[in-house]
Protein backbone atom coordinates (compact mmCIF):
# COMPACT_ATOMS: atom_id res chain seq x y z
CA UNK A 1 0.00 0.00 0.00
CA UNK A 2 1.49 3.34 -0.99
CA UNK A 3 0.90 6.80 -2.43
CA UNK A 4 -0.73 8.60 0.50
CA UNK A 5 1.03 11.91 1.10
CA UNK A 6 0.70 14.97 3.33
CA UNK A 7 2.02 18.44 2.58
CA UNK A 8 2.16 21.66 4.57
CA UNK A 9 2.50 25.28 3.47
CA UNK A 10 3.42 27.87 6.09
CA UNK A 11 1.99 31.18 4.92
CA UNK A 12 1.82 34.64 6.47
CA UNK A 13 -1.96 34.54 6.54
CA UNK A 14 -2.67 30.84 6.93
CA UNK A 15 -1.24 27.36 7.29
CA UNK A 16 -2.43 24.97 4.61
CA UNK A 17 -2.35 21.18 4.98
CA UNK A 18 -3.39 18.69 2.29
CA UNK A 19 -3.58 14.88 2.54
CA UNK A 20 -3.85 13.10 -0.83
CA UNK A 21 -4.13 9.55 -2.09
CA UNK A 22 -2.92 8.82 -5.63
CA UNK A 23 -5.05 6.31 -7.55
CA UNK A 24 -4.47 5.59 -11.25
CA UNK A 25 -2.45 8.79 -11.75
CA UNK A 26 -5.18 10.91 -10.16
CA UNK A 27 -4.96 12.62 -6.79
CA UNK A 28 -7.86 12.45 -4.36
CA UNK A 29 -7.99 14.69 -1.30
CA UNK A 30 -8.62 12.80 1.93
CA UNK A 31 -8.42 15.91 4.12
CA UNK A 32 -7.45 19.57 3.84
CA UNK A 33 -7.23 22.50 6.21
CA UNK A 34 -6.52 26.22 6.06
CA UNK A 35 -5.93 27.67 9.52
CA UNK A 36 -4.91 31.23 10.51
CA UNK A 37 -1.17 31.46 11.10
CA UNK A 38 0.86 33.35 13.64
CA UNK A 39 4.60 33.84 14.03
CA UNK A 40 5.19 33.37 10.30
CA UNK A 41 6.00 36.09 7.78
CA UNK A 42 6.50 35.41 4.08
CA UNK A 43 7.23 31.76 4.85
CA UNK A 44 9.90 32.57 7.43
CA UNK A 45 9.64 31.89 11.16
CA UNK A 46 9.66 35.12 13.20
CA UNK A 47 8.05 33.87 16.43
CA UNK A 48 8.71 30.13 16.88
CA UNK A 49 6.30 29.55 19.80
CA UNK A 50 3.40 31.22 18.01
CA UNK A 51 4.21 29.33 14.83
CA UNK A 52 4.25 25.99 16.67
CA UNK A 53 0.86 26.71 18.24
CA UNK A 54 -0.63 27.61 14.85
CA UNK A 55 0.73 24.46 13.22
CA UNK A 56 -0.50 22.26 16.06
CA UNK A 57 -3.98 23.74 15.80
CA UNK A 58 -4.06 23.15 12.03
CA UNK A 59 -2.83 19.57 12.47
CA UNK A 60 -5.41 18.94 15.18
CA UNK A 61 -8.21 19.79 12.78
CA UNK A 62 -6.85 17.57 10.02
CA UNK A 63 -6.34 14.72 12.48
CA UNK A 64 -9.98 15.06 13.53
CA UNK A 65 -11.06 14.70 9.90
CA UNK A 66 -8.82 11.68 9.28
CA UNK A 67 -9.20 9.92 12.60
CA UNK A 68 -5.44 9.24 12.72
CA UNK A 69 -2.50 11.54 13.51
CA UNK A 70 -0.35 13.17 10.85
CA UNK A 71 3.33 12.65 11.64
CA UNK A 72 5.14 13.06 8.30
CA UNK A 73 4.98 15.87 5.74
CA UNK A 74 6.51 17.35 2.63
CA UNK A 75 7.09 21.02 3.46
CA UNK A 76 6.80 24.08 1.20
CA UNK A 77 9.57 26.60 1.79
CA UNK A 78 9.96 30.13 0.37
CA UNK A 79 12.30 30.50 -2.63
CA UNK A 80 13.93 33.70 -1.40
CA UNK A 81 17.73 33.85 -1.60
CA UNK A 82 17.66 30.58 -3.51
CA UNK A 83 20.63 29.70 -5.69
CA UNK A 84 20.51 27.53 -8.78
CA UNK A 85 23.52 25.89 -10.42
CA UNK A 86 24.04 23.28 -13.12
CA UNK A 87 26.11 20.23 -12.12
CA UNK A 88 26.94 16.90 -13.75
CA UNK A 89 27.32 13.35 -12.49
CA UNK A 90 28.13 9.89 -13.83
CA UNK A 91 27.83 6.28 -12.70
CA UNK A 92 28.50 2.80 -14.02
CA UNK A 93 25.24 0.95 -14.65
CA UNK A 94 24.84 -2.12 -12.44
CA UNK A 95 23.05 -4.31 -15.00
CA UNK A 96 23.58 -3.49 -18.68
CA UNK A 97 20.17 -4.86 -19.64
CA UNK A 98 18.11 -2.79 -17.20
CA UNK A 99 18.80 0.73 -15.93
CA UNK A 100 17.01 1.00 -12.56
CA UNK A 101 16.01 3.67 -10.10
CA UNK A 102 19.12 2.76 -8.09
CA UNK A 103 21.33 3.62 -11.08
CA UNK A 104 19.54 6.96 -11.40
CA UNK A 105 19.96 7.68 -7.67
CA UNK A 106 23.68 6.82 -7.85
CA UNK A 107 24.10 9.15 -10.83
CA UNK A 108 22.32 12.01 -9.07
CA UNK A 109 24.33 11.46 -5.90
CA UNK A 110 27.58 11.64 -7.87
CA UNK A 111 26.57 15.07 -9.17
CA UNK A 112 25.33 16.37 -5.82
CA UNK A 113 28.42 15.28 -3.82
CA UNK A 114 30.59 17.55 -5.96
CA UNK A 115 28.63 20.62 -4.86
CA UNK A 116 29.79 22.84 -1.98
CA UNK A 117 27.13 22.97 0.76
CA UNK A 118 29.06 24.92 3.42
CA UNK A 119 26.48 27.65 4.02
CA UNK A 120 23.53 26.34 2.06
CA UNK A 121 21.25 23.30 2.07
CA UNK A 122 20.04 21.30 -0.92
CA UNK A 123 16.36 21.83 -1.71
CA UNK A 124 15.86 20.26 -5.14
CA UNK A 125 17.92 18.46 -7.77
CA UNK A 126 16.02 18.62 -11.08
CA UNK A 127 17.53 16.60 -13.94
CA UNK A 128 17.77 18.41 -17.28
CA UNK A 129 18.51 15.14 -19.05
CA UNK A 130 20.36 11.82 -18.79
CA UNK A 131 22.87 10.46 -21.30
CA UNK A 132 23.42 6.73 -21.84
CA UNK A 133 26.95 5.74 -22.94
CA UNK A 134 27.67 9.32 -24.08
CA UNK A 135 25.24 8.84 -26.98
CA UNK A 136 21.52 8.62 -26.18
CA UNK A 137 19.87 11.58 -24.42
CA UNK A 138 16.70 10.76 -22.46
CA UNK A 139 14.59 12.23 -19.65
CA UNK A 140 13.90 8.92 -17.88
CA UNK A 141 16.39 6.09 -18.57
CA UNK A 142 14.69 3.40 -16.46
CA UNK A 143 14.36 0.09 -18.31
CA UNK A 144 16.86 1.03 -21.04
CA UNK A 145 20.24 -0.62 -21.69
CA UNK A 146 23.74 0.74 -21.24
CA UNK A 147 27.10 0.67 -19.45
CA UNK A 148 27.38 4.28 -18.27
CA UNK A 149 24.78 6.82 -17.17
CA UNK A 150 25.46 10.56 -17.04
CA UNK A 151 23.23 13.38 -15.86
CA UNK A 152 23.08 17.15 -16.08
CA UNK A 153 20.87 18.66 -13.39
CA UNK A 154 19.96 21.94 -11.76
CA UNK A 155 20.79 22.01 -8.06
CA UNK A 156 18.86 24.59 -6.03
CA UNK A 157 19.98 25.57 -2.54
CA UNK A 158 18.84 27.88 0.23
CA UNK A 159 20.60 29.43 3.27
CA UNK A 160 20.75 26.97 6.15
CA UNK A 161 19.73 29.29 9.00
CA UNK A 162 16.19 30.09 7.86
CA UNK A 163 15.56 26.57 6.59
CA UNK A 164 16.61 25.02 9.90
CA UNK A 165 14.18 27.33 11.73
CA UNK A 166 11.34 25.98 9.61
CA UNK A 167 12.40 22.36 10.16
CA UNK A 168 12.78 22.89 13.90
CA UNK A 169 9.32 24.44 14.22
CA UNK A 170 7.81 21.52 12.31
CA UNK A 171 9.67 19.09 14.58
CA UNK A 172 8.39 20.87 17.70
CA UNK A 173 4.91 20.60 16.22
CA UNK A 174 5.26 16.81 16.11
CA UNK A 175 6.03 16.51 12.40
CA UNK A 176 8.83 14.72 10.61
CA UNK A 177 9.82 16.50 7.39
CA UNK A 178 10.50 13.79 4.80
CA UNK A 179 11.23 16.27 2.00
CA UNK A 180 11.24 19.99 1.22
CA UNK A 181 10.29 21.86 -1.91
CA UNK A 182 10.08 25.48 -2.97
CA UNK A 183 6.52 26.75 -3.00
CA UNK A 184 7.15 27.89 -6.58
CA UNK A 185 7.81 24.27 -7.63
CA UNK A 186 4.50 23.42 -6.00
CA UNK A 187 2.69 26.04 -8.07
CA UNK A 188 4.30 24.73 -11.27
CA UNK A 189 3.49 21.08 -10.58
CA UNK A 190 -0.06 21.98 -9.52
CA UNK A 191 -0.86 23.31 -13.00
CA UNK A 192 1.75 21.48 -15.06
CA UNK A 193 0.92 20.52 -18.64
CA UNK A 194 2.95 18.38 -21.04
CA UNK A 195 3.55 21.29 -23.42
CA UNK A 196 5.38 23.23 -20.70
CA UNK A 197 8.22 20.66 -20.86
CA UNK A 198 9.53 22.42 -24.00
CA UNK A 199 8.65 26.02 -23.18
CA UNK A 200 9.76 29.01 -21.10
CA UNK A 201 7.07 30.40 -18.83
CA UNK A 202 6.35 32.30 -15.64
CA UNK A 203 4.39 31.50 -12.50
CA UNK A 204 2.97 34.39 -10.47
CA UNK A 205 1.69 33.69 -6.96
CA UNK A 206 0.02 36.67 -5.28
CA UNK A 207 0.46 36.08 -1.56
CA UNK A 208 -0.67 37.97 1.50
CA UNK A 209 2.15 40.54 1.59
CA UNK A 210 4.34 39.69 -1.40
CA UNK A 211 3.96 38.45 -4.95
CA UNK A 212 6.41 35.80 -6.08
CA UNK A 213 7.47 35.51 -9.73
CA UNK A 214 9.34 32.44 -10.94
CA UNK A 215 10.67 31.64 -14.40
CA UNK A 216 10.62 28.03 -15.62
CA UNK A 217 12.52 26.66 -18.61
CA UNK A 218 11.44 23.18 -19.72
CA UNK A 219 9.95 22.43 -16.33
CA UNK A 220 12.96 23.63 -14.32
CA UNK A 221 12.98 26.85 -12.31
CA UNK A 222 15.82 29.11 -13.42
CA UNK A 223 15.01 32.51 -11.87
CA UNK A 224 12.95 33.94 -9.02
CA UNK A 225 11.82 37.45 -8.18
CA UNK A 226 9.63 39.23 -5.64
CA UNK A 227 7.24 42.17 -5.72
CA UNK A 228 6.63 43.74 -2.29
CA UNK A 229 2.84 43.87 -2.60
CA UNK A 230 0.06 41.37 -2.14
CA UNK A 231 -3.52 40.71 -1.11
CA UNK A 232 -3.17 42.59 2.17
CA UNK A 233 -2.49 45.82 0.26
CA UNK A 234 -5.97 45.55 -1.24
CA UNK A 235 -7.44 45.16 2.26
CA UNK A 236 -5.55 48.24 3.45
CA UNK A 237 -6.73 50.29 0.47
CA UNK A 238 -10.36 49.40 1.22
CA UNK A 239 -9.85 50.20 4.89
CA UNK A 240 -8.42 53.62 4.02
CA UNK A 241 -11.11 54.39 1.43
CA UNK A 242 -14.13 53.39 3.52
CA UNK A 243 -12.79 53.78 7.10
CA UNK A 244 -13.66 50.15 7.82
CA UNK A 245 -11.88 47.56 9.93
CA UNK A 246 -9.27 45.44 8.17
CA UNK A 247 -11.25 42.23 8.75
CA UNK A 248 -14.40 43.83 7.32
CA UNK A 249 -12.45 45.09 4.32
CA UNK A 250 -11.10 41.63 3.64
CA UNK A 251 -14.56 40.11 3.89
CA UNK A 252 -15.88 42.67 1.44
CA UNK A 253 -13.01 42.01 -0.97
CA UNK A 254 -13.48 38.24 -0.94
CA UNK A 255 -17.27 38.12 -1.04
CA UNK A 256 -18.40 41.27 -2.84
CA UNK A 257 -15.78 43.07 -4.93
CA UNK A 258 -14.95 42.49 -8.60
CA UNK A 259 -11.39 42.62 -9.93
CA UNK A 260 -12.61 44.89 -12.77
CA UNK A 261 -14.96 47.75 -11.96
CA UNK A 262 -16.47 47.66 -15.46
CA UNK A 263 -17.91 44.22 -14.62
CA UNK A 264 -19.47 45.41 -11.35
CA UNK A 265 -23.15 46.12 -10.73
CA UNK A 266 -23.74 49.61 -9.40
CA UNK A 267 -27.10 48.56 -7.95
CA UNK A 268 -25.50 45.74 -5.93
CA UNK A 269 -24.78 47.02 -2.40
CA UNK A 270 -22.95 45.95 0.76
CA UNK A 271 -23.71 46.98 4.34
CA UNK A 272 -20.29 47.95 5.61
CA UNK A 273 -19.77 48.01 9.38
CA UNK A 274 -17.64 50.99 10.41
CA UNK A 275 -17.89 50.53 14.17
CA UNK A 276 -20.48 49.27 16.67
CA UNK A 277 -22.76 52.24 16.09
CA UNK A 278 -22.19 53.06 12.43
CA UNK A 279 -22.76 51.27 9.13
CA UNK A 280 -22.38 52.47 5.58
CA UNK A 281 -23.95 51.24 2.35
CA UNK A 282 -21.46 50.95 -0.52
CA UNK A 283 -22.08 49.79 -4.07
CA UNK A 284 -20.10 47.15 -5.92
CA UNK A 285 -18.75 49.48 -8.58
CA UNK A 286 -17.23 51.88 -6.06
CA UNK A 287 -15.62 49.08 -4.08
CA UNK A 288 -14.34 47.40 -7.22
CA UNK A 289 -12.62 50.57 -8.43
CA UNK A 290 -10.47 50.53 -5.30
CA UNK A 291 -9.72 46.82 -5.70
CA UNK A 292 -8.95 47.07 -9.41
CA UNK A 293 -6.46 49.91 -8.95
CA UNK A 294 -4.31 47.89 -6.57
CA UNK A 295 -4.63 44.54 -8.36
CA UNK A 296 -3.75 46.18 -11.67
CA UNK A 297 -0.66 47.73 -10.05
CA UNK A 298 0.46 44.33 -8.67
CA UNK A 299 0.05 42.69 -12.07
CA UNK A 300 2.01 45.46 -13.82
CA UNK A 301 4.82 45.17 -11.27
CA UNK A 302 4.88 41.41 -11.82
CA UNK A 303 5.01 41.96 -15.60
CA UNK A 304 8.00 44.27 -15.20
CA UNK A 305 9.72 41.75 -12.93
CA UNK A 306 9.36 39.04 -15.57
CA UNK A 307 11.16 41.35 -18.03
CA UNK A 308 13.90 41.94 -15.46
CA UNK A 309 14.36 38.21 -14.85
CA UNK A 310 14.62 37.04 -18.45
CA UNK A 311 14.75 38.29 -22.03
CA UNK A 312 13.55 34.94 -23.37
CA UNK A 313 10.17 34.63 -25.04
CA UNK A 314 7.54 33.79 -22.45
CA UNK A 315 5.11 31.22 -23.85
CA UNK A 316 2.83 30.97 -20.82
CA UNK A 317 2.07 32.89 -17.63
CA UNK A 318 0.14 31.21 -14.82
CA UNK A 319 -1.30 33.30 -11.99
CA UNK A 320 -2.32 31.72 -8.71
CA UNK A 321 -2.77 32.66 -5.05
CA UNK A 322 -5.92 33.57 -3.15
CA UNK A 323 -6.39 36.94 -4.85
CA UNK A 324 -6.76 35.21 -8.23
CA UNK A 325 -10.11 33.87 -7.00
CA UNK A 326 -11.69 37.33 -7.34
CA UNK A 327 -14.55 37.56 -9.83
CA UNK A 328 -13.31 39.16 -13.04
CA UNK A 329 -9.65 38.52 -12.25
CA UNK A 330 -9.04 36.69 -15.53
CA UNK A 331 -10.40 39.64 -17.52
CA UNK A 332 -8.03 42.04 -15.78
CA UNK A 333 -5.05 39.68 -16.12
CA UNK A 334 -5.66 39.30 -19.87
CA UNK A 335 -5.86 43.07 -20.22
CA UNK A 336 -2.43 43.44 -18.55
CA UNK A 337 -0.60 40.42 -20.01
CA UNK A 338 -2.56 39.46 -23.12
CA UNK A 339 -3.88 35.99 -23.84
CA UNK A 340 -0.59 34.31 -22.93
CA UNK A 341 -1.81 34.46 -19.32
CA UNK A 342 -3.82 31.70 -17.66
CA UNK A 343 -5.65 32.07 -14.36
CA UNK A 344 -6.22 28.43 -13.54
CA UNK A 345 -8.25 26.73 -10.84
CA UNK A 346 -7.39 23.52 -9.01
CA UNK A 347 -9.75 20.84 -10.41
CA UNK A 348 -9.68 18.69 -7.29
CA UNK A 349 -12.59 18.21 -4.90
CA UNK A 350 -11.67 19.38 -1.40
CA UNK A 351 -9.15 22.08 -2.41
CA UNK A 352 -10.89 24.06 -5.12
CA UNK A 353 -9.21 27.29 -4.12
CA UNK A 354 -5.92 28.62 -5.45
CA UNK A 355 -4.56 29.24 -1.97
CA UNK A 356 -3.83 25.50 -1.95
CA UNK A 357 -1.80 25.48 -5.20
CA UNK A 358 1.66 25.29 -3.59
CA UNK A 359 0.58 22.75 -0.99
CA UNK A 360 -1.11 20.47 -3.51
CA UNK A 361 1.63 20.84 -6.10
CA UNK A 362 4.46 19.72 -3.82
CA UNK A 363 2.68 16.39 -3.41
CA UNK A 364 2.74 15.93 -7.18
CA UNK A 365 6.40 17.02 -7.24
CA UNK A 366 7.28 14.54 -4.48
CA UNK A 367 5.54 11.70 -6.30
CA UNK A 368 7.28 12.63 -9.56
CA UNK A 369 10.63 12.56 -7.75
CA UNK A 370 9.90 9.11 -6.33
CA UNK A 371 8.81 7.76 -9.73
CA UNK A 372 12.06 8.84 -11.37
CA UNK A 373 14.04 6.99 -8.73
CA UNK A 374 11.77 3.95 -8.90
CA UNK A 375 10.71 4.26 -5.27
CA UNK A 376 7.45 3.93 -3.34
CA UNK A 377 6.71 5.78 -0.14
CA UNK A 378 3.73 6.02 2.17
CA UNK A 379 3.39 8.58 4.96
CA UNK A 380 0.96 6.32 6.79
CA UNK A 381 1.46 2.76 7.99
CA UNK A 382 -0.83 -0.07 6.90
CA UNK A 383 -2.35 -0.05 10.38
CA UNK A 384 -3.13 3.67 10.12
CA UNK A 385 -4.85 3.22 6.76
CA UNK A 386 -6.86 0.35 8.25
CA UNK A 387 -7.86 2.76 11.00
CA UNK A 388 -9.06 5.23 8.37
CA UNK A 389 -11.40 2.53 7.10
CA UNK A 390 -12.69 1.79 10.59
CA UNK A 391 -16.08 3.48 10.83
CA UNK A 392 -15.60 4.01 14.56
CA UNK A 393 -12.62 6.27 13.85
CA UNK A 394 -13.62 8.08 10.68
CA UNK A 395 -17.13 9.42 11.14
CA UNK A 396 -15.96 12.73 9.67
CA UNK A 397 -14.46 11.10 6.57
CA UNK A 398 -16.63 11.71 3.52
CA UNK A 399 -17.80 9.07 1.05
CA UNK A 400 -15.21 10.02 -1.58
CA UNK A 401 -12.32 9.51 0.83
CA UNK A 402 -13.72 6.18 1.98
CA UNK A 403 -14.12 5.05 -1.62
CA UNK A 404 -10.56 6.06 -2.46
CA UNK A 405 -9.14 4.30 0.57
CA UNK A 406 -11.09 1.13 -0.17
CA UNK A 407 -9.74 1.24 -3.71
CA UNK A 408 -6.21 1.49 -2.30
CA UNK A 409 -6.79 -1.78 -0.49
CA UNK A 410 -7.06 -3.46 -3.87
CA UNK A 411 -3.97 -1.84 -5.41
Amino acid sequence: MADIYTSIDLGTDSIKIVVCKKVNDKYHVLASQSFPSSGIKDGFIVEPKSAVNSIKNAIKRVNAKLGIPITKVVACIPPYDCRMDIVSGVTEIIDYNDITGLDISNCLQDAIKKYNFEETELVTAMPIHFIIDDEETVHDPKGLKGNKLSVKLVVSTTPKEELYKILEVLKLSGLETVDICYSTFGDYFCFKEKKYDDQVGAIINIGEEITNISIFNRGIQIKNGIVAAGSKNVDKDLTYAFKSKLTESRNMKENFAMAMASLADESNTWDLTIDKSETKIVNQETVSKVVEARVREILKLAKNEIKNLTNREIRYIIITGGLSELEGFTNLAEEVFGFVVKVKSIPVIGIRHNKYSSCYGVIKYFNDKLNLRGKDYNMFTNEEVESLLDSSNNDALDNLASKVLNQSQDD
